[in-house]
């Protein structure tokens, strides 16, 4: 994007340029005779045009750097349990218990299976605050179980509420079975969600294989890219 100065500014710029230069270099001045070419050993138009063309380089690469794609962690441990009475949520400071101890989001069930014992999907739940004119693309896990573990997260969701808020509508609906045990970090499949349409719902189902299977959820974030003006 390259601006040019305008005829009447350049004018202006040339006088001012020309009454500063006469008045301190005279004797250079006087040597360019009715060349025709602005006064001094320089043309100050090109000066001021090339400090232009270098603005408008940052410009450039500032308003790039914007429109670029983003990964933003959000707050990981504020999921809220599906039913607390099977799965629970916790945390603690000094240690998480698994793998090194690098503290996260607990969870623990006391039934196996991906469904609860009085019915519905085995999940975390939370809401998720996205950056005005952003629009969500995917999300990204890092946890880990504890050693031994056969279960596992069997998928991602977001859903995000409608007006009236009577339904939301699945717009991720990523039912890879996760089998590594951890740390690791993955992404899910991609989506295209506009969150100033509504309120968007995260959520991540658990297959539990064996009760004494902990999962500790380590960071989330959101694949982002800038929403279409």
């Amino acid at each position: 994007m390259r601006r040019i100065l305008g005829s009447g500014v350049g004018v202006w710029v040339t006088l001012f340029a020309l009454s500063m230069v006469l008045s301190v270099r005279p004797a250079e001045s006087a040597t360019r005779g009715r060349s025709g070419l602005p006064p001094g050993p320089g043309n100050p138009i090109a000066a001021v045009q090339a400090q232009i063309n270098a603005l408008d380089a940052r410009l450039d690469a500032i308003e790039a750097a914007g429109n670029a794609p983003a990964t933003m962690w959000i707050e990981h441990l504020d999921f809220l349990s599906g039913d607390p009475a099977d799965l629970t949520t916790s945390f603690r400071s000094t240690s998480s218990g698994v793998g090194g101890g690098l503290a996260g989001l607990i969870i623990t069930s006391s039934s196996t299976g991906d469904v609860f014992p009085l019915g519905g999907n085995k999940v975390v739940e939370k809401a998720i605050q996205v950056p005005p004119r952003f629009t969500v693309t995917g999300v990204r896990l890092c946890y880990e179980w504890s050693a031994g573990a056969t279960s596992n997260i069997t998928q991602i969701r977001l859903a995000q509420v409608q007006d009236p808020p009577s339904t939301a509508n699945v717009l991720l609906d990523d039912a890879t079975v996760q089998p590594n045990v951890g740390p690791v970090c993955i992404d899910s499949a991609a989506t295209s969600v506009d969150p100033s349409l509504g309120a968007v719902l995260l959520s991540l189902r658990l297959n539990i294989g064996n009760i004494s299977d902990t999962l500790v959820l380590r960071s989330v974030a959101l694949h982002l890219t800038p929403s279409a003006p």
